[in-house]
């Protein structure tokens, strides 16, 4: 059992801090429970690409549920200390659950890959049963490099006093594999996507030439929605992990001393991607929107609206 030792009476700061984070994993809890519900009722909803958001929300939904509420009992070290029962269990969510939401959105790209440059291979490619193997893969290999973790530190004794992320991630190969591999494929990914819309918004534009302010007005418009769309992923991924693993490396590959509080502040930024991804891949979609609206106001307690063709 976890043992937690309060060393001194809680102050302001913690209070405020404990609350702020309450609030933020509620907020995370219910933007991907949102997203569970609406993709498992509404049959509308059941298509691959949605399957693949429903993991990705499941994730989201654990690191809100779980790795939260573990972050704020932990990092305030002014106020609690822990067994390394508690160190170890956390480790393992935070391996986990991370790695799992990075990998998660590697898939999503992958399936916008298809959609966007390969459209009309898409659905054969693409199906059900090729999300679903990506998914079990994106699981198995979240919990193979936890596991594999524990195995290459089982000989290193106990967690010590700074029980954090950190200390999963201190092998060299842990950052490549949970942040840099997984960024590099997402970038070059939707650089693709986007060279691929540019083209196509181009060959809309020579296609209806006839209709020149027409054609280039449509052509625009799609090209900077694309240009929009992929501004906002990559940069709320990227910009919310990127501060942590960056005071890693300086960390690990130089003597500067970073101070726990930092590392913990930046890793809590990382997380805050687990209430932006289901704004950013559900709540854009008027679908989503609808299937929002008839969860929040309860009329699907109220009637079968699983049928229901959503706007």
């Amino acid at each position: 059992m976890v043992s937690l030792t309060l060393t001194n009476s809680p102050s302001s700061k913690c209070v405020l801090l404990h609350v702020f984070l309450g609030s933020m994993s509620a907020a995370i809890v219910c933007g991907n429970l949102l997203v569970l519900i609406s993709i498992v009722y509404f049959r509308q909803l059941h298509t691959p690409t949605n399957f693949l958001i429903l993991s990705l929300a499941v994730s989201d939904l654990l690191v809100g549920l779980l790795l939260f509420p573990m972050s704020t009992i932990f990092p305030v070290t002014f106020c609690m200390q822990s067994q390394s029962i508690f160190c170890k269990v956390r480790v393992t969510f935070d391996l986990t659950l991370s790695t799992a939401s990075v990998l998660n959105l590697c898939c999503i790209s992958i399936d916008r890959y298809y959609a966007v440059c390969q459209p009309l291979t898409y659905r054969t490619k693409i199906n059900t049963n090729a999300v679903v193997i990506m998914i079990m893969l994106t699981w198995f290999t979240a919990i193979f490099l936890t596991i594999g973790f524990f195995i290459a530190r089982m000989s290193s004794g106990k967690c010590q006093e700074n029980c954090s992320f950190t200390a999963g991630l201190s092998n060299p190969l842990g950052p490549v594999f949970s942040f840099y591999l997984p960024m590099v494929t997402m970038v070059c990914i939707y650089l693709k996507i986007l060279m691929v819309a540019q083209k196509q918004a181009r060959s809309i534009q020579n296609t209806h030439s006839q209709s020149t302010k027409s054609g280039t007005a449509a052509a625009k418009k799609g090209e900077g929605k694309a240009t929009r769309t992929l501004a906002i992923v990559m940069g709320a991924y990227v910009g919310c992990w990127a501060p942590f693993f960056l005071c890693l490396q300086i960390k690990v590959f130089s003597s500067v001393s970073v101070p726990v509080a930092t590392f913990e502040s930046l890793f809590w930024i990382g997380l805050f991607n687990s209430l932006l991804n289901p704004l950013i891949y559900a709540f854009f979609y008027s679908w989503f929107r609808s299937a929002f609206r008839l969860i929040l106001t309860g009329k699907i307690f109220q009637s079968d609206f699983s049928n229901t063709k959503l706007l």
